[in-house]
């Protein structure tokens, strides 16, 4: 086989037969070619180190409540914000020379040559593949039983990384069983650390959760004209005005307040899709009321959360001054 047909097999593997079920091929086929065309396991495995972004969260969230933290209490460091939220970090110290630079750095590089050569490969115990490695088998029945969100929060894999991981540590005597396992994001999973060993995987189960005979959650699916994975949306049966729409959680739970974020997270975004059309479907709409009755004395009365989304339209009623004040008539205006 000539160099040509070589480098045109390849070049036709890449454009058009590469399957694409994950970043790995090319950026492996881009390490050997920069190697010369040969390239160790640790050359390969350092670049698809550089694309896994769940690695960078988690060292952020380090640098964040570790380093970061005690260098800013010892004053040697700043935190950059971004309002609340820590972005970066700044030497307390300014004006340092050239010179003044390469001492410090210097300096660092022997304090880390010295603790390297005392503690070995014992730095990275807590992140070695005896201590914390997951089989493939084990993390796809995991995944797929918590349906790909973090079974605290509720994050799903497109929003933060997931981390399967033992519910109850080995190093509390926890066993490698199926059972053992669950699915959380790299922040709940940091935050959750190696003394912890709380289950949460009954919070993923109580989504699925219905009641006989509740209006909502046996609705005439005919009725449902959009929905997402926790919520859908229906026209109102007494609409307030032409095409009232209620939002709703599948899951049955009486009180809005009961409601975990990431149904808020799905019904926010179902009214915001819904605005959208409706303001599509109907340009004299300038307006909408958002409510939610919570309580009987709140005038609830199907116990099942709803989100009322009201369109509005000029002259729809004389003054509509006060809006969502009106539940008690006489208070509405002021």
């Amino acid at each position: 086989m000539s160099t040509n047909q070589s480098f045109r097999q390849l070049e036709t593997f890449i454009r058009d037969q590469m399957r694409m079920s994950h970043i790995y091929q090319p950026v492996m086929l881009q390490v050997l070619l920069e190697k010369g065309g040969a390239a160790s396991t640790e050359d390969v495995a350092k670049a698809l180190l550089s694309y896994d972004r769940s690695q960078v969260e988690y060292y952020e969230i380090r640098t964040k409540n570790m380093v970061g933290k005690v260098l800013t209490q010892n004053g040697v460091i700043e935190p950059i914000k971004d309002g609340r939220r820590i972005v970066g970090y700044k030497l307390s110290v300014g004006d340092l020379s050239a010179q003044e630079i390469a001492r410090l750095r210097d300096l660092c590089q022997q304090r880390l040559a010295a603790y390297i050569d005392q503690h070995g490969d014992g730095i990275w115990g807590h992140r070695g593949i005896a201590d914390g490695y997951v089989p493939g088998s084990v993390r796809y029945e995991v995944l797929k039983r918590a349906k790909h969100r973090c079974e605290l929060c509720g994050a799903h894999e497109a929003q933060a990384a997931l981390h399967v991981d033992h519910i109850i540590p080995r190093a509390k005597g926890g066993s490698d069983e199926l059972s053992n396992f669950q699915a959380l994001c790299i922040t709940c999973n940091t935050n959750k650390r190696d003394r912890d060993d709380t289950d949460f995987r009954g919070i993923l189960d109580s989504y699925t959760l219905r009641e006989d005979g509740c209006l909502f959650c046996e609705i005439d699916t005919d009725r449902i004209i959009a929905e997402n994975e926790l919520c859908y949306a229906i026209r109102d049966g007494f609409p307030v005005t032409p095409m009232h729409t209620l939002v709703i959680p599948k899951r049955h739970v009486a009180d809005y307040f009961d409601l975990y974020q990431p149904e808020l997270n799905a019904i926010q975004a179902m009214l915001s899709e819904q605005r959208t059309l409706l303001m599509q479907a109907d340009p004299q709409i300038t307006g909408f009321n958002v409510g939610i009755n919570s309580g009987a004395e709140a005038g609830q009365t199907i116990f099942h959360v709803h989100v009322h989304l009201i369109p509005r339209r000029k002259g729809d009623i004389a003054d509509p001054r006060g809006g969502v004040r009106g539940v008690i008539p006489e208070k509405q205006k002021y």
